[in-house]
Order: structure tokens, then sequence, then C-alpha cells
């Protein structure tokens, strides 16, 4: 016969038990965090270029040519400007003569406004029903027009409850019929075609 666990041991043996599953749960959220975005393209300029030579761009754009990188460095200051290394992946580097302050501002502007140009598409819900009325009907159909120009999915249902359980291919029609009509003011395409899941009727559709 097995002799019986000490009480201390079970307590013990008990709290292990605990401690390994919440540490899967912690690295399990960990593991499910949002990427992090690519960091900043970092520039060198002037004594921070490490390249003992650098094919030299005018501020104009224009190529002077394979330079000492001390000898580019001294003749943009010449021109009270600075050497940046624009391109460091190729033999030799390629660097530019201009503002290194007014380069990293236009950098970060342009930047800035292609993150206010970024869209997140979302997935909107515009809900019908067997029974609404012709001015809720239009209501929604404006409601799907706003949602498509503005980038977004519509997720179109109907639940049907009852009765009119029975009627899903009137239901069906009535989708079809109602996405057709959006079409014609705003041309869509399917991301989920019309299909019916228990007492639901729906289809995603998207700004073509």
């Amino acid at each position: 016969m097995r002799p019986q666990a000490h009480p201390f041991a079970l307590a013990r043996e008990k709290s292990e038990k605990l401690f390994t599953a919440l540490h899967k749960i912690i690295t399990m959220r960990i593991s499910h965090k949002k990427k992090k975005e690519d960091p900043k393209k970092i520039y060198f300029f002037n004594e921070g270029i490490t390249a003992p030579s650098v094919l030299v761009l005018g501020n104009d754009g224009g190529n002077i040519g394979v330079m000492k990188t001390g000898d580019a460095i001294r003749a943009a200051r010449s021109q009270e400007l600075d050497l940046v290394e624009i391109n460091p992946k190729t033999d030799p580097p390629v660097a530019r003569i201009m503002d290194f302050g007014q380069f990293k501002y236009q950098q970060e502007k342009e930047a800035r406004l292609r993150k206010a140009h970024q869209h997140v598409v979302d997935t909107k819900g515009v809900r019908l029903s067997l029974r609404i009325g012709v001015n809720d009907m239009n209501i929604r159909r404006e409601q799907t027009w706003k949602f498509l120009n503005e980038g977004n999915k519509v997720k179109v249902e109907v639940i049907l409850r009852g009765r009119e359980m029975q009627q899903g291919p009137m239901v069906i029609e009535m989708l079809k019929k109602f996405i057709g009509e959006v079409s014609a003011q705003v041309p869509v395409r399917f991301e989920q075609e019309v299909e019916r899941q228990g007492n639901k009727i729906t289809a995603i559709i998207a700004k073509s």
C-alpha cells in the first residue's frame, strides 16, 4: 500500500502546479503581444561616418565622385552644410552634402504624413430584418455607403426568430437585393458571400 503523502508535501506540490500554470499563462500573453514597429532608420553624418571613403553627391544631387571621408566632410563644411550617409550598403557608401537638420525635419514630416494616411480596416455591422420599413432600410443603405467610403468592410446581417426560421430563402434574396442597391452607388466585392449559419444569414462586402 502506497504511503500517504505528508500534508506539507501536498501543499508544496499544489503550489508548484499553480506556479507552472501561471507561468504558462504569462508566457502565452507575452508571446501574443503586438510586434514592435520597425526601428527608425538612422542616418550617420560628418564624423559619425565610419567608412574611409564615400561616393559624394552634391547638395543638388549631382555626382561629385569618390572622396576620402575626411575630405568630403571638409568640402561640406566649406559650404556650411553636412555630409550625410544616405546609402551605407554600397561600396563605397553613398553620402550627400546637405543640411542635416533640414533633411531630418523633412524625414520626420513625411513619416507623420504616412502615419496620418494609414487606415486600419474595420468590419462594421449593419443589421436588417424581414419586417424592416422603407425608411429604416434607406438609413441602413446610407450607413453602408458611409462605412464603405471610409475604407471599412461591412457585415450585413439578418437574425431569424421564431417562424422567420422558415423564411431563409426570402431573407437571402432580400440581402442580395440590398447589396445590389448598395453597389449601384458604391461598387462592392464580396469578402464573404451570402450564407446561412444557424439563425443568422450574413454577407461581408468591401468597396471594390
